[in-house]
Parts: structure tokens; C-alpha cells; sequence
């Protein structure tokens, strides 16, 4: 294996999911910029280039956090919707990500696998830069009140999720399966 693909094969299977990033380090603008750039990169059926990225500014994370409080407020009581509002504020860089609605129902679900890679081109290119990551989904990117706040027309995109970024404070450990386990050979 060459060196190159052997920095691959490192940076692939050494990124993680970050849970708790340092609260008051905030990664460079210009490096978030560069990782949107690359993601772009990602395969996309027809070149449709589907994706389309958010940068919230301190209103809207204020705004995303105080609605994802009324959700967790709602559905699981006060002490834990003020324990997810806290928790969320203390995340350093937001992203958003959508994907343009299709009619066409293959298109559509090319357009988002496109977004997913797309996605993860951004996930590795901050990684191998020092950028922790975690892809936050949930029931807050399905709620209409999502998409005023972020002024996305929901008639045209749909969300992928959000995309929490910073310095990592604790780098979780964890395994995959075996290629054996999730391979099945055909004739």
C-alpha cells in the first residue's frame, strides 16, 4: 500500500463522532469555507449538485437552541428540555445541511446519497485539519419551525442535518464490523 493510500486508510477509519468539543475554541472560518469547498466535490448523479450549506450566525444558533428546547421541553419534561438547551449552546460551529426537493423520486434519493457524501467529504477534510465533528439529525430538522428560523423554503429542500464542529475535547473510541460480517458474496 503506498503512503498516500495508506493516509487514507488512517484518516477514514480514524474519524470519529464527537460528543464534547472545548467550548470556547472556535475553528477558522476560512477552514470551514475550504471543507464546503471540498465537499463539493462529492459524487453527484447529473452533476445536479443538490447540496446547499448554512453557516448560522449567534441569532439563529440562538434561535435553533431555544426551538429544540420547546421540542425536548414537550416531549420529555422542563429539566431536560433546559439540559439539551444548555448542552446545545455550548457547541462552538454549526453548520446546516440541506438537499433540493425532486419530484422524481430516484433523482431525489440520488440527490440525497449525493448529500451524504457530500457530507462526508466535509466530515474528513475537518478531521484530517484537527476539526471534530458529530452529524446531528432528530426530531428538531423535521419541525416546519426549523426552516423559518433558517429561512429555507421547505417546498424546495428538504434537511440532511446539522453539522456541529469544533476542537475535540474527548475522542471516543470505537470498533466496526469485520468486511466478512457485512459482505455477502454472489456467484
Amino acid at each position: 500500500m503506498s503512503e498516500t493510500n495508506n493516509d487514507i486508510a488512517k484518516l477514514i477509519a480514524g474519524r470519529r463522532t464527537i460528543h464534547q468539543f472545548k467550548p470556547d475554541l472556535m475553528p477558522d472560518r476560512g477552514l470551514i469555507l475550504q471543507a464546503i469547498e471540498l465537499a463539493c466535490w462529492a459524487p453527484n448523479h447529473h452533476l445536479t449538485e443538490p447540496w446547499h450549506f448554512y453557516l448560522p450566525g449567534e441569532e439563529t444558533v440562538e434561535a435553533l437552541c431555544a426551538l429544540n428546547r420547546e421540542i425536548v421541553t414537550a416531549a420529555k419534561g422542563a429539566r431536560a428540555g433546559e439540559a439539551k438547551y444548555r448542552r446545545w449552546r455550548a457547541i462552538p460551529g454549526w453548520l446546516v445541511v440541506s438537499c433540493r426537493k425532486s419530484a422524481d423520486e430516484a433523482r431525489y434519493r440520488e440527490d440525497y446519497a449525493a448529500c451524504c457524501c457530500a457530507i462526508q467529504n466535509l466530515l474528513l477534510y475537518l478531521w484530517q485539519q484537527g476539526i471534530g465533528t458529530k452529524w446531528v439529525t432528530g426530531a428538531i430538522i423535521y419541525e416546519p419551525r426549523f426552516y423559518e428560523v433558517l429561512r429555507i423554503d421547505a417546498e424546495l429542500e428538504n434537511m440532511v442535518g446539522l453539522i456541529w464542529h469544533g476542537f475535540a475535547d474527548k475522542t471516543p473510541q470505537t470498533t466496526r464490523k469485520p468486511a466478512r460480517q457485512v459482505l455477502t458474496e454472489l456467484p
